[in-house]
């Protein structure tokens, strides 16, 4: 079963600074029969200003992965880390028992990113943030996993979830399989791009919600670019 979500119909909200559309209820925009999809709790589509972002905030209890498509990111911390994490890049924050950060868009342009929340397994323990270079021709033509709870996934950023984030780049025509349990939830979105997933037609930024599909065939019907979420 596919579900599509459209881009346009997504909700969201215009600060100025900071055009936003969420997948999932967030912030000002609720719906109750959109809470998320499985222990994938927020999919935002963030555009953010040059020289704008989001002053220290708390987060607890909460991975929260961050896929940088344009531009690049800059995020500080109560722990002390300082990082800047630039486009095809991913960073990743376990919130645990709490942790006050903030994100800035440094940049002369625009940034845009996807910001993924994943409820954790277990709540607690000492939060954590990582980022990782992944050049996008490691992953051309094929799923890397970009963040992983899974011990299995070694080169992948850690997080405290049954559950994955992966990536890839497609040209025209080219087509990646992923395997997964029927029982586990996926969400795939295009960064860019528009491919066919399972003979469904999903464009750049729509979501797809996706159950009892035993193997996706993900086929590119243009360039493209997209992330999905492996959840239970």
């Amino acid at each position: 079963m596919i579900e599509l979500k459209p881009f346009a119909a997504l909700g969201g909200a215009d600060h100025g600074w900071l055009k936003a559309k969420h997948h999932f209820s967030f912030a000002s925009y609720y719906d109750p029969a959109n809470m998320g999809h499985g222990a994938l709790r927020v999919w935002n589509d963030d555009e953010i200003a040059p020289n704008t972002g989001f002053p220290a905030h708390p987060h607890r209890n909460m991975e929260i992965i961050t896929y940088v498509r344009e531009g690049a990111i800059t995020h500080q911390d109560s722990l002390g880390n300082k990082g800047r994490t630039e486009a095809g890049d991913v960073q990743v924050m376990s919130a645990g028992s709490g942790i006050r950060h903030s994100e800035y868009n440094l940049e002369p342009t625009t940034t845009r990113i996807f910001q993924i929340w994943i409820e954790p397994t277990t709540d607690g323990g000492q939060p954590t943030w990582g980022a990782k270079p992944f050049p996008k021709s490691d992953r051309s033509g094929k799923l890397v996993t970009l963040a992983s709870g899974f011990a299995d996934d070694s080169d992948a950023l850690p997080i405290r979830a049954k559950a994955r984030v992966l990536g890839t780049t497609l040209k025209a025509g080219e087509t990646a399989e992923y395997s997964a349990d029927k029982a586990r939830h996926i969400y795939l979105v295009p960064a860019a791009g528009s491919v066919k997933v399972n003979g469904v037609r999903v464009n750049a930024r729509d979501g797809a919600a996706i159950r009892d599909e035993a193997t996706l065939k993900i086929t590119a019907l243009e360039d493209s670019e997209l992330v999905l979420v492996d959840a239970a």
